[in-house]
């Protein structure tokens, strides 16, 4: 199996209330941005061939120095992210588009692509590895879990509820996403032209190739999002307790 990775770390981070110019994906988590330990995971994995990072414009030094500082071995590719999530994952996905046409067919039917995001700090390697498994089998994988709470339909007006949601069929979706390279490569090339944008890379492919089934994969609610102050509040609890575990 061969992976090629795009890390998505362009996102300033509205909701985390920071000075201008400030993103969450460089804020420290312990004594690391958070960035760096989402591409950590990644290096320590010994599939991964590649890793292509996208960041704003303003923060491609600090990226490039963050790597340097870390000593990745796997990071190869420092893009300009664009003005939605999904034109910097394009960007990197053009990258590795150009890569892939230039791999031994063997290794093309073997090679998979994940898109993860920079704010997700503490996916585990053994998470990755099972997704990766799992895109190259189905030909697409989404890491998920069941959601805590009751989830409920509201109207038009946003003021009332409606119907009740059946929680068992309900996942809160995750990433890193994984697809079989050939596929997600052509569904972002597909949007691209059309100008389509999506929530995330699955909904890509369940619009271009329908018949594509997507697998989940079960992970636990170590794998948060930094979104919100409280987030990194969460997230150094949990980086605390996985530290514990692995000693």
């Amino acid at each position: 199996m061969n992976a090629l990775v795009v890390v998505a770390a362009g996102g300033m981070g509205t909701r985390m209330n920071l000075k201008e110019g400030k993103s969450k994906q460089y804020l420290k988590l312990g004594r690391h941005p958070v960035l760096r330990h989402a591409i950590k995971a990644f290096e320590k994995c010994a599939f991964v061939s590649s890793i292509a990072v996208a960041t704003s414009a303003s923060h491609l030094h600090e990226l490039a120095r963050l790597a340097n500082r870390a000593r990745f071995k796997k990071t190869h590719h420092f893009l300009q992210g664009g003005k939605e999530r999904q034109d910097s994952i394009f960007n990197c996905i053009e990258v590795f588009a150009a890569v892939y046409r230039g791999l031994p067919d063997e290794t093309r039917r073997e090679t998979v692509i994940l898109i993860h995001d920079g704010a997700r700090p503490l996916i585990q390697p053994s998470d990755i590895e099972r997704i990766a498994e799992n895109a190259l089998r189905f030909g697409a994988a989404v890491p998920a879990t069941k959601p805590k709470d009751t989830i409920k339909f509201v109207d038009e007006s946003g003021e009332f509820f409606g119907e009740t949601l059946d929680r068992n069929r309900l996942r809160q979706v995750q990433t890193p996403q994984g697809f079989r390279a050939e596929l997600i490569i052509e569904a972002h090339f597909k949007a691209k032209a059309e100008g389509f944008y999506a929530t995330d890379d699955a909904a890509l492919v369940e619009r271009y190739f329908p018949e594509q089934k997507i697998k989940v994969v079960e992970t636990g609610y170590h794998n948060v999002k930094i979104t919100t102050p409280e987030d990194m509040d969460i997230a150094k609890a949990i980086m605390k307790r996985l530290k514990a575990s692995q000693q």
